[in-house]
């Protein structure tokens, strides 16, 4: 079973975090070994915390505004390897391992499995 690895953000990363008027930043996940990316949400401070003691990814959900520690009632829950945030501050990525069967709430391992175009399947 995958462990998640801790990460110590000094306060001024942390403060270097621009959340949104809602209180929110979006977070990326993409697969530490394939590079996939597995899905976007969102999270506020409490949840960018708790995922850095834990080393387990948590979220905010928007529909349910409340955390949601991802995998608790599907069992595909996904830990940390690496954590970034870009040059603005209003966007997180991490690289995790997922486990179970995939990141999407369909069932998919991606939530990125539609395309647009013509030739798009």
């Amino acid at each position: 079973m995958p462990t998640g690895v801790r990460i110590d953000a000094s306060e001024e990363q942390l403060a270097a975090v621009q959340f949104n008027a809602d209180g929110l930043v979006t977070a990326i996940a993409q697969d530490f070994h394939s590079r996939e990316v597995l899905m976007l949400a969102w999270m506020n401070a409490e949840s960018l915390r708790m995922t850095f003691h834990e080393g387990r990814m948590v979220y905010w959900s928007r529909s349910r505004k409340e955390l949601w520690r991802k995998g608790d009632t599907s069992g595909d829950r996904q830990f940390v390897r690496e954590a970034y945030y870009d040059c603005d501050g209003d966007a997180l990525l991490f690289l995790v391992e997922q486990e179970g069967n995939g990141a999407c709430h369909t069932g998919a391992r991606s939530c990125f499995f539609r395309a647009f175009g013509p030739d798009a399947g």
